[in-house]
């Protein structure tokens, strides 16, 4: 009774994270803080232009100070941080969910389907993930939903092929044959036995995928082939404020500290080990 129970325990017990991981919790829930909690401290619109106020010093009304239009940049940069983290989380979900499901198929079925589906996943990567955003941002320039399906397009693959391969492994295992032969369905086998062992390889991915979502939506906008002004974004952001580098470099720094603690976060979260 009392090794059930332990091994009931352990096999509920949520994975430590450590230093690093812990780290970059910290860092990502400060910027969730700061990016939710100042609308509501702060009633400033990022979009408010203020002409008298141009290249404004941080003071008490404007902690950060403001743009080279007048706007607050503490509200655009809490505005950008939701726009990027929001961006992340959808690309992420979106690639996580058909990459996940048809790696796990492709690996467990094999034959014909695991040929076609990474033959699929191999004419995805002929085409540089870059162009492809590009292309879909050429045809709709500005839009939102365009940059997001570009970005989605590119993340399931890795996801994937990763579970496709693992998957295979797994698979020919003697505690999932155990199981079949007991009569569990697939579902089951899914959830006991495949699952626990991909997901530390499935949210390492969502780690360094929201990371690299986030950096792509930042290039774009400092290009000037992303969102379209007067939106609150990283990049675009950094590329508005470059001409003033020299009156507030205060206020260039500040867009291009938020990305790297965001990205940093990001990168310390991944990595955890299956153990």
């Amino acid at each position: 009774m009392n090794g059930s129970t332990l091994t009931s325990s352990r096999r509920l017990a949520l994975p430590t994270l450590n230093g690093r991981q812990r780290l970059g919790a910290t860092l990502l829930a400060l910027l969730l803080a700061f990016a939710w909690l100042v609308p509501w401290l702060f009633e400033a619109d990022p979009a408010r232009q203020q002409l008298t106020r141009i290249l404004q010093l941080p003071t008490l009304a404007e902690p950060l100070g403001t743009d080279h239009l007048g706007r607050s940049l503490l509200a655009r940069l809490a505005s950008a941080v939701r726009l990027s983290l929001g961006m992340a989380l959808l690309s992420v979900t979106s690639a996580a969910v058909p990459g996940v499901i048809l790696g796990v198929i492709a690996g467990w079925r094999g034959g014909w389907l695991d040929r076609v589906l990474g033959t699929l996943a191999d004419a995805c990567l002929a085409l540089p993930g870059l162009l492809l955003v590009l292309l879909l941002v050429a045809i709709a320039p500005g839009n939102f939903w365009a940059l997001y399906v570009g970005i989605s397009l590119v993340l399931w693959i890795e996801y994937f092929r990763v579970v496709r391969a693992r998957t295979r492994i797994l698979v020919a295992s003697p505690q999932l044959e155990a199981s079949r032969l007991l009569g569990f369905g697939p579902f089951y086998l899914f959830r006991r036995h495949l699952w626990p062992e991909l997901a530390p390889q499935v949210l390492t991915l969502a780690a360094f995928g929201a990371a690299s979502a986030i950096l792509a939506m930042a290039a774009l906008g400092f290009v000037s082939v992303g969102l379209r002004p007067p939106t609150a974004e990283l990049g675009l952001m950094m590329i508005e404020l470059l001409p003033y580098y020299h009156e507030a470099p205060w206020a260039m720094a500040q867009p291009i500290l938020v990305l790297f603690v965001l990205v940093l976060s990001l990168n310390l979260l991944a990595g955890r080990d299956p153990r």
